[in-house]
């Protein structure tokens, strides 16, 4: 792994933390002052304008921006089964970022937990050791496998309409997830066509496939903010996109990863992550929501008790 590879995937994955504790507090926000919103893709463009004035959401954005801009650079220089797993460093920003923002520190088990998912995943991206792969996918892969990525989608998004709570955002994470590896591999797909000059890069269709699918996938991304605490949809969103930019590697770019006297420690890479994952469910911290109150000493007097608990469980703002 290259060093500006890691440096330009970290400075994506501070962005996209900073960008998801920001925002997340903007939609709470919102939440408190349309306590009788619907949930979906039509809610969030409806209350697009709203958030659009406010300097959380504003900020997050900017935040946003600046991850994508890193994040397009590190798939022009780096593997995409290496710059998006690494992007599983966005828990711990988004740990760091969130206390300062919610004002409520986690505690060791909280840290422990995102701690063990992260360096499960390291490890097991340093063992595995993705090789390198073609620049572009071949010809005709991509149809079929924007058609299966589609069809995932769909499916996740009608288990949460079944759903509510912390199940509803951790289906949404998921979804939002395959959104966000499909969007890394098409921006991968389009800066490996940097070699054919403009013509090639402004005519081709990964350029619009990537804003097109970046679109859907932010729009999904702010429903997923909406529908519960962090704790239930940020391990989905990072460990899910880690993992479906691995798969979308190997199927369209031919990276592969090392098995035989490796898939030992691989596993108890895998075994990490799943640790990770089972105590940030039960850590008494994050069990609590600890997003789930951002009002500050003056502004609660005017918070009702029921409306508090919208983004914990239920029905989105």
């Amino acid at each position: 792994m290259g060093v500006l590879t890691v440096l330009l995937a970290l400075l994506s994955a501070l962005g996209n933390g900073a960008a998801s504790v920001l925002q997340r507090r903007a939609a709470m926000d919102q939440a408190r002052e349309l306590p009788g919103a619907g949930g979906g893709v039509g809610q969030a463009l409806r209350h697009l304008p709203r958030l659009l004035r406010r300097p959380y959401w504003l900020a997050g954005g900017a935040a946003m921006v600046g991850s994508a801009v890193a994040q397009v650079g590190a798939l022009a220089v780096g593997r995409l089964s290496v710059v998006q797993p690494l992007l599983v460093s966005e828990l711990l920003f988004t740990l760091v970022v969130g206390s300062l923002v919610f004002h409520r520190r986690p505690g060791g088990r909280t840290w422990l937990a995102f701690v063990m998912l992260a360096a499960g995943l390291a490890l097991f991206l340093v063992v595995a050791d993705p090789s390198h792969g073609r620049a572009t996918a071949r010809n005709g892969l991509w149809l079929p496998a924007g058609v299966v990525l589609a069809l995932v989608v769909g499916a996740l998004a009608l288990v949460a309409r079944a759903v509510r709570g912390a199940t509803r955002a951790a289906a949404l994470g998921c979804a939002t997830a395959v959104g966000f590896a499909c969007t890394a591999a098409l921006i991968k797909e389009f800066t490996g066509r940097f070699g054919g000059g403009a013509a090639a890069v402004f005519t081709g269709w990964p350029l619009y496939a990537v804003c097109l699918v970046g679109l859907l996938s932010f729009l999904m991304l702010q429903v997923t903010l909406r529908a519960g605490t962090l704790a239930a949809s940020q391990p989905a969103l990072t460990l899910g996109d880690a993992l479906v930019s691995i798969a979308l590697g190997w199927v369209l770019f031919g990276e592969r990863v090392e098995l035989g006297l490796r898939l030992l420690p691989e596993a108890i890479g895998v075994a990490l992550m799943a640790a990770g994952i089972v105590g940030l469910t039960r850590s008494p911290a994050l069990a609590e929501g600890w997003d789930a109150d951002t009002t500050g000493a003056a502004a609660r007097p005017a918070v009702r008790p029921a409306v508090r608990r919208v983004p914990g469980g239920g029905s989105p703002p």
